[in-house]
């Protein structure tokens, strides 16, 4: 299982993790989601790898600049 960052407007790659060997949610950071939290960033890939949406440089930038694009289902395609 391997996990796959990408940026959840653009769904640009971000960066990916492959080998998992000593990694878990805890160091990753993931247990300090809530629950709503967990099932707006985290998915999984029909491979079963981790896919966490987070939002780019780019993508965030756009938003400070523009907030009300934040209305739109998808603001960045």
């Amino acid at each position: 299982m391997a996990i796959h960052y990408e940026c959840r407007h653009c769904r640009t790659p971000l960066g990916s993790i492959s080998s998992l060997q000593g990694i878990t949610e805890n160091r990753l950071g993931l247990h300090f989601l809530t629950l709503e939290e967990r099932s707006d960033i985290i998915a999984y890939n029909p491979d079963g790898d981790m896919v966490l949406k987070l939002i780019c440089e780019y993508c965030s930038e756009a938003v400070a600049r523009n907030p009300e694009l934040l209305l739109v289902s998808n603001p960045l395609q």
